[in-house]
């Protein structure tokens, strides 16, 4: 064996290694296993996982950024409190803001120029979708559904999108967790890609509403599943 040769296998990234303890946690969130308010313990799960704290620490920030877990000072890291009932009123407000924001930026003609920055990003969703790239995903997303509200040219309705954003990360990561097929949800924005195109507001408001109603029966039913199997 040539020792000089590229070794056949290349030492694992700590990145690598943290995003892959994010996602262990996500599912952990996202089956109940780790329920709301639940502390998540650095050292236990190392020493669960044979890790150092140090990529455990990192996976919890990525989390963090996502929208899925809180810090405490000299505590460390919660699971975020969100139940069905808080879901069901977000992706509401989502609904009430994306649908009117679409159907602008069509008015207002400005669909040839976010175009190429929709498609780009759906291209990005995909193929993280494809590397089990879940935090990166989860920010393309958000900023797919920004740069249409952004587009739409009203003020208000970017204001209260930006303050809502780790609570529509979080929404986003429970998506990806929901439904089995990798790349499902990021190919399922080509239905509001095909809807600009055809330059009618209508058609442009139903593709918005079709895009978020199917992520909140998921998600807001999933987690009424728990909560239910959790009362019996």
């Amino acid at each position: 064996m040539n020792r000089d040769a590229d070794p056949l296998f290349k030492p694992l990234a700590r990145d690598a290694l943290s995003q892959r303890i994010a996602q262990m946690l996500t599912d952990a969130i996202v089956s109940g296993r780790l329920k709301p308010g639940d502390r998540v313990a650095e050292s236990v799960i190392a020493r669960d996982l044979g890790v150092s704290r140090a990529p455990v620490r990192e996976a919890g920030r990525l989390l963090e950024s996502a929208g899925l877990l809180v810090s405490k000072a000299n505590r460390g890291f919660f699971v975020r409190t969100i139940d069905a009932t808080d879901l069901d009123s977000l992706y509401e407000l989502r609904l009430c803001i994306e649908r009117e924001a679409i159907a602008r930026v069509v008015r207002e003609g400005r669909v040839a120029q976010i175009m190429p920055v929709l498609l780009a990003q759906i291209e990005e969703m995909i193929t993280s979708a494809s590397e089990n790239q879940l935090i990166y995903q989860i920010g393309v997303d958000l900023q797919f559904h920004r740069c249409i509200v952004e587009a739409s040219g009203n003020g208000r309705f970017l204001t209260v999108f930006d303050n809502l954003a780790s609570e529509i990360q979080a929404c986003t990561a429970l998506i990806e967790r929901v439904f089995d097929e990798p790349g499902l949800v990021a190919r399922n924005h080509f239905l509001i890609i095909e809807a600009l195109e055809t330059g009618n507001e209508d058609r442009a408001r139903a593709a918005m509403e079709y895009h978020i109603g199917v992520a909140r029966k998921a998600v807001v039913g999933h987690f009424r599943s728990l909560e239910t199997g959790a009362a019996q």
